[in-house]
């Protein structure tokens, strides 16, 4: 039973760390403590509940009002009136706090303890972040800039400069390149006339030791000879990349004013650099005739899209690499694909490559040596040393391949090579993927391997060939009808390539089955010789 004016009090939290009495400190909000005093009256007795409250009160006041008549099993007539109370106390107590506060801020002012330019500065710099009419608008990246000066340039007369200084900087990195093999194509031949010589002498006046000294001593040659060379074509295609960048720029200034008479001269292909590519032997190298079939269909249930297929046999990688002697051919390939480097209609293509992201062999070496060196590699390739798993892929974006502006690295294994793989199987649900990436970034060309290898072999007889093709055919068509609820149905090219290698006869074979199975509405017969 409740004695006259009883005192209920709220627990404190941590009395022992109360501090009596607290100094204000300079820059920080002082902390402070005030007892709320709320009276009552229950029947017959007056009652009187006492909560110290810290200031500035962190808790929510419905929170502390909530938790008080809980703890205190208060009546619920004096809920609303008590909460009303506890409001206005907080608040009011509160408003003191703010203008003592305000008050010592003006006095530190006033006495020169603060400086008042920079206080004002301070509050300007915060004025114009947080309101958005005052902000300045956000600058355009640089990438977005010179995405927009590079468009409006090859769309210009100035194309034909532009591919000309691409041209002069392939050359230029090729020969590079050129000279890195010779370098390490005679450190090889040296050390393998060391090694014979060794070799003679092994177990008579030389040991085991002796010979695997000599090999680990080899090996470190020709890893500081590798690293020199990588190290002098990264300085040289960094200092391409940005002399590129700022000559467009100039360029593209130059163009807007018509008075501004040092407007850049047009670039000129040198006549050295037009020479033919010619082998060790010294004879022009002459290409293996390319064979092509292109078709169209239309693919949907109710509302049906127009897509265009291709097939042909060609090297993969001549969808990456310049020809250096820059005929007007592959010149005009060229053109298309920059005039559609910054759209929405991009080419991509498929490589298929082993687990190994951060090895440089194989077929990822040649794309790289083809071209130059000038793959803009993906960051994230770089910093990622772990293998993949089959059907897994990693993409790189480039700006100055032939034919390609995005490639998909699928990852592949001996699986491929045999003759009993599915639907199912990691590669195919791979490219599955990889189409659907090109449905969200704007992919609308697509260039894959129809057989999964890049190469034939042996054991892939006809019937290989023609169970392999058939599968990838079906397994594509069912995805370009799943594009359809992925991108709305957009009109795409995809290329089935085969290898340079296969016969005349087999590739008919392939370009029987194609309509049969896509259900061709029209075919056109394209044969051409380069």
């Amino acid at each position: 039973m409740f004695s006259p004016e009883p005192r209920l009090r709220h627990p404190r939290t941590n009395p022992e760390n109360q501090p009596k009495k607290m100094k204000a400190n300079k820059g920080k909000t002082c902390t402070r403590e005030r007892e709320f005093l709320y009276k009552f009256n229950a029947g017959n007795q007056r009652l009187v509940l006492t909560v110290p409250l810290k200031f500035p009160v962190q808790e929510n006041a419905n929170h502390l009002h909530g938790r008080l008549m809980l703890l205190h099993n208060l009546p619920c007539f004096i809920e609303n009136d008590l909460k009303q109370s506890l409001s206005q106390f907080i608040e009011g107590e509160s408003i003191k706090d703010y203008d003592k506060e305000a008050e010592a801020a003006l006095e530190a002012v006033k006495s020169g303890e603060v400086d008042m330019h920079q206080l004002a500065n301070a509050w300007a710099k915060a004025y114009t972040e947080t309101t958005l009419e005052h902000a300045r608008p956000e600058e355009p990246s640089w990438d977005e800039d010179f995405a927009d000066v590079y468009h409006d340039l090859i769309h210009s007369p100035a194309s034909e400069t532009l591919l000309n200084l691409e041209h002069n900087y392939f050359v230029s990195i090729s020969e590079l390149i050129s000279e890195r093999d010779v370098e390490l194509k005679k450190l090889r031949e040296r050390q393998g006339a060391e090694m014979d010589k060794v070799m003679q002498e092994l177990g008579k006046s030389l040991t085991d030791q002796d010979v695997n000294a000599l090999a680990a001593q080899h090996f470190e040659s020709q890893q500081v000879l590798e690293n020199k060379w990588t190290s002098e074509l990264k300085q040289s295609t960094a200092i391409q990349k940005q002399e590129y960048q700022e000559w467009v720029i100039k360029l593209h200034q130059d163009l807007k004013n018509p008075n501004n008479s040092s407007i850049s001269e047009e670039i000129k292909v040198q006549p050295s650099q037009l020479r033919e590519s010619v082998e060790g032997n010294g004879r022009i190298y002459e290409e293996q005739r390319q064979l092509e079939e292109s078709f169209t269909i239309h693919l949907g249930a109710q509302l049906k899209t127009m897509h265009n297929l291709r097939l042909l046999r060609a090297d993969i990688l001549d969808f990456c690499k310049h020809k250096r002697n820059h005929r007007s051919g592959v010149k005009l390939h060229r053109l298309q694909t920059a005039l559609s480097l910054y759209s929405t209609s991009l080419c991509g293509l498929v490589l298929l490559v082993d687990n190994r992201i951060s090895s440089y062999s194989g077929i990822k070496r040649d794309s790289v040596n083809r071209n130059g060196g000038n793959e803009d590699k993906s960051k994230n390739i770089e910093r990622n040393q772990s293998n993949i798993l089959p059907g897994e892929f990693y993409i790189t974006r480039h700006s100055n391949l032939s034919e390609i502006h995005v490639a998909f690295h699928l990852c592949v294994d001996d699986n491929v090579r045999s003759g009993n793989i599915t639907a199912r199987d990691p590669a195919i649900m791979g490219l599955r993927n990889i189409l659907k990436v090109c449905c969200t970034h704007d992919i609308t060309t697509i260039s894959i391997p129809l057989l999964l290898v890049h190469d034939m072999s042996e054991e892939m007889t006809i019937p290989w060939c023609l169970k392999r093709a058939e599968l990838v055919f079906k397994c594509v068509k069912g995805f370009m009808m799943e594009m359809a609820s992925w991108d709305g149905g957009i009109s795409r090219t995809v290329q089935f390539l085969v290898p340079q290698t296969i016969s005349e006869e087999m590739f008919y074979q392939l370009s029987n089955m194609l309509p049969q199975i896509f259900r061709v509405s029209s075919t056109l017969t394209l044969t051409s010789k380069h």
